[in-house]
């Protein structure tokens, strides 16, 4: 039980679309990771995806919509719900996942979650 400081953490890495996990929490990953440029359009069909938005900007593209998501707000994308963030200048974003959860929704495609 210690204190984790979120900028130390993203400080140790410099890669876009690739989340670390920093904790663990119930049945769940918390993750930093940075977005610049377009992540593909995927879905989860089990599970919810949070997202908080640490600093600057990102887009949630969602099946029929696009929607801005700032420093400081939360967005929820429902499972079995198609999206694809975005960001034009790097974003850090701070996630919540059920444990092995891919990133992509497809294992197949999925970045490696590397502790830090």
């Amino acid at each position: 039980m210690q204190p984790i400081n979120l900028a130390v953490k993203l400080a140790q890495f410099s890669t876009h679309w690739d989340p670390h996990v920093i904790a663990d929490y119930n049945e769940n990953e918390v993750m930093v990771v940075k977005f610049q440029g377009e992540f593909p359009f995927h879905l989860h069909d089990d599970t919810d995806d949070f997202f908080l938005v640490l600093e600057g900007e990102m887009v949630m593209d969602i099946e029929d919509r696009s929607q801005p998501v700032k420093a400081g707000e939360v967005f929820i994308v429902p499972k079995g719900v198609t999206h694809r963030p975005r960001a034009e200048t790097e974003c850090k974003v701070l996630l919540i996942e059920p444990k092995g959860v891919p990133n992509t929704g497809d294992p197949a495609t999925a970045a490696a979650k590397p502790r830090i």
